[in-house]
């Protein structure tokens, strides 16, 4: 009986924000062949560049880097086209000869290309409308109870308090009239290769102080420009591309609504609740190979070859 051929590797490399990933990918790429995969929803984003802490031009240039810059900052961008568009470019990459470096802190990316994601019906906007307004009104716990009454298992999956989840399953229901819990089971897994996984899990006050660093350096660097830059080309500060750290922050300095000094800050302290987050989900991630350092650290990249040649 012939045995199937060995599968491809893809290596993924995720930890949360200001941790060094980008900088230990290079490393790991020249090292072990890889090209990089992007996994950050907000470095897909063309003119957003200072906040979110793209790779840089020096970094890009010694390896390929993909799926950075592909939309403007008023296009929408799903989980599902992630998925789609990063397993071709992976695969385009072990066709080549070479091993996709997948790398980011976006955690719901992430698992849409390694499981498969359930796309489902298109945006209804005047239904997230209202069911944002119904909301408003009544609270998220109120749109729990009505998904509770309509799809239990989703119910019981989605904390009360999580708004965004509770209207995506609750657009589907009303939209298809069939519950996403039903609709979700039919999820692809990405079969054609063996995935690792890596995550850069600094100590707490090593990652905050790095944190507030880079958010100094930011402002230093130009990000107010950079936001103010953004508006005079008509972009609104309502949009999603918005939500990267830091971005609305600047926009209400331009205002006089805050200090420069308070802009600072307050993007320090989103920026490490959102770090904290991301380690939240990441540590729920099975089979993941934890390191220790920073990424710049050149312990973690013998750590990472260790975990790929194991």
């Amino acid at each position: 009986m012939s045995s199937s051929p060995p599968r491809s590797t893809l290596i993924a490399l995720v930890g949360p924000t200001g941790s060094g990933k980008s900088a230990l990918a290079v490393e790991v790429a020249l090292r072990l062949g890889c090209e990089v995969v992007n996994c950050d929803s907000m470095q897909l984003y063309r003119r957003l560049n200072i906040g979110t802490a793209k790779p840089t031009d020096r970094q890009r240039s010694l390896v390929p880097h993909h799926l950075y810059d592909v939309i403007e900052p008023d296009e929408l961008y799903s989980a599902g086209r992630y998925m789609l568009e990063a397993r071709t470019v992976c695969r385009e990459i072990s066709e080549r000869g070479k091993t996709p470096l997948v790398v980011g802190g976006t955690g719901l990316y992430l698992r849409a290309l390694l499981l498969g994601v359930f796309e489902g019906p298109g945006r209804s906007d005047e239904l997230r409308r209202r069911l944002h307004r119904i909301a408003d009104r009544k609270g998220s716990e109120y749109l729990h109870r009505l998904l509770s009454r309509r799809d239990p298992p989703a119910a019981a999956r989605i904390e009360p308090a999580d708004r965004i989840r509770l209207v995506r399953a609750l657009e589907v229901f009303f939209a298809t009239g069939s519950p996403i819990s039903q609709l979700q089971p039919a999820r692809q897994p990405f079969e054609p290769f063996s995935i690792v996984k890596i995550g850069l899990n600094l100590p707490r006050s090593e990652l905050y102080a790095r944190i507030n660093r880079r958010v100094e350096e930011m402002f230093q660097s130009g990000l107010i420009e950079e936001v103010s830059a953004l508006l005079q080309q008509g972009y609104s500060p309502d949009l999603k591309a918005f939500e990267a750290l830091g971005y609305r922050a600047v926009v209400r300095v331009l205002r006089r609504d805050i200090t420069l000094l308070e802009a600072v800050e307050l993007t320090q302290r989103e920026t490490r609740r959102y770090a904290k987050r991301q380690m939240t989900w990441f540590r729920k991630e099975e089979g993941m190979n934890w390191i220790p350092y920073a990424g710049e650290d050149p312990r973690a990249v013998e750590e990472v070859v260790k975990a790929v040649e194991e």
